[in-house]
């Protein structure tokens, strides 16, 4: 039981290349497939979470895996969208800001983590995720089934991931510069003078 969780992040890394694959050469039913394949990587995650919870299973290889499993997952799937041969396509700048995003929080977290700080998970940060997930699923299935229009679904649901995304990563940065400053000692008038020689 206790392997459980790390087990289910590893296969969600290992879906990756196939939802890649699925991806290459785009078609209504490959869409379809690389979809399932993501909402089985998506339901691994609620999973794993909820397991570790639940039995109190937390280990340091759950830590470093968990969060960089849902950025490949995310990145990759971004990465397609926005580079296959299916139109419409998701705008490639998008993509470089989500991205960009996650590479720069993740320095900040490095940074943080050698100053001793440590800062919970946010709130925003769990609701970029959610609107992250229904984004691409629907972006994932791309075409009309049942007369929804999928690709337009997704795009709304990314918009919203996306404003979210820019603004829990400045309030991300605004709340590590000032752990970090706090943390760091300070130079007061009162420090004594050397003594003369």
């Amino acid at each position: 039981m206790s392997r459980l969780p790390n087990l289910l992040t590893l296969f969600r890394i290992a879906l990756i290349p196939l939802l890649v694959w699925l991806l290459v050469e785009p078609s209504r039913s490959g869409a379809a497939l690389a979809a399932l394949t993501f909402l089985l990587a998506c339901l691994s995650d609620f999973f794993d979470g909820y397991l570790a919870r639940r039995h109190g299973i937390t280990t340091t290889l759950g830590k470093f895996l968990d969060p960089l499993a849902d950025k490949l997952l995310v990145m990759a799937s971004l990465v397609m969208l926005a580079s296959i041969d299916r139109h419409p396509r998701v705008p490639g700048w998008l993509v470089v800001i989500v991205i960009g995003r996650e590479l720069a929080v993740t320095g900040l977290r490095a940074i943080a983590s050698g100053e001793h700080i440590v800062l919970g998970a946010e709130e925003l940060g769990k609701y970029k995720m959610i609107f992250q997930m229904f984004a691409l699923e629907g972006l994932l299935l791309h075409y009309d089934f049942c007369g929804v229009d999928f690709f337009a679904g997704g795009m709304y649901f990314l918009w919203v991931s996306v404003v979210i995304s820019v603004w829990s990563g400045v309030d991300y940065h605004i709340k590590v510069a000032r752990a970090v400053w706090r943390a760091r000692p300070r130079v007061t008038g009162d420090t004594p003078a050397p003594p003369s020689r």
